[in-house]
């Protein structure tokens, strides 16, 4: 890949989190997190391997899935309140909703599964930017909208994430799989 290609790449990423980040509507938040995706896929399959690609599909497909949860909660937010504001979803089931879809963006337990083995397929800088710049952005909007979510709820989020990683970490070989549960 061309040094100009990547530094595309790397500059929409940033734009993407920072769109995300300086946004409280749900649909600009949604087209930054899209621009992060569509931005990182390229940098994982630059090595034409077949783990490479592998890790590129399994990312595209579980993000797709967050991104449509993530448009479906908003939908229903917008409906049942009439706006699109980031800082106050209207129920309950829509605060789960996102909350489901943004663990799911973050690799986050229990939504955690698929990130360990997009790890194992791809280099290592990638995998330092994926577990690092790709997290900012959901993580913004986990905290935006943490004080209409149940209390303890993040406290727990956290919790069960070091529990189970600290257990599937005991029985692990590969230190790729090891900093991804961690």
């Amino acid at each position: 890949m061309s040094p100009l290609i990547t530094s595309v790449l790397i500059s929409s990423l940033s734009t993407g989190t920072i769109i995300t980040m300086s946004s409280y509507h749900w649909l600009f938040a949604w087209f930054g997190l899209e621009m992060n995706t569509l931005a990182i896929i390229p940098l994982i399959s630059k090595h034409h391997h077949p783990r490479a690609t592998e890790a590129a599909t399994k990312y595209f497909l579980i993000q797709a899935a967050a991104s449509a949860t993530i448009l479906f909660a908003s939908t229903l937010n917008a409906w049942t309140s009439g706006q699109w504001s980031i800082l106050h979803p209207t129920t309950l089931p829509v605060a789960l909703m996102m909350l489901i879809a943004l663990t799911m963006k973050l690799g986050m337990a229990p939504m955690h599964s698929w990130y360990p083995e997009v790890l194992q397929g791809i280099t290592l800088p990638t995998a330092l930017l994926m577990s690092t710049w790709q997290k900012f952005a959901p993580l913004t909007l986990l905290l935006m909208m943490s004080n209409d979510l149940p209390q303890g709820t993040l406290l727990t989020l956290g919790l069960l994430s070091a529990y189970i990683g600290g257990w599937a970490g005991l029985n692990q070989t590969q230190t790729r799989k090891i900093m991804a549960i961690f």
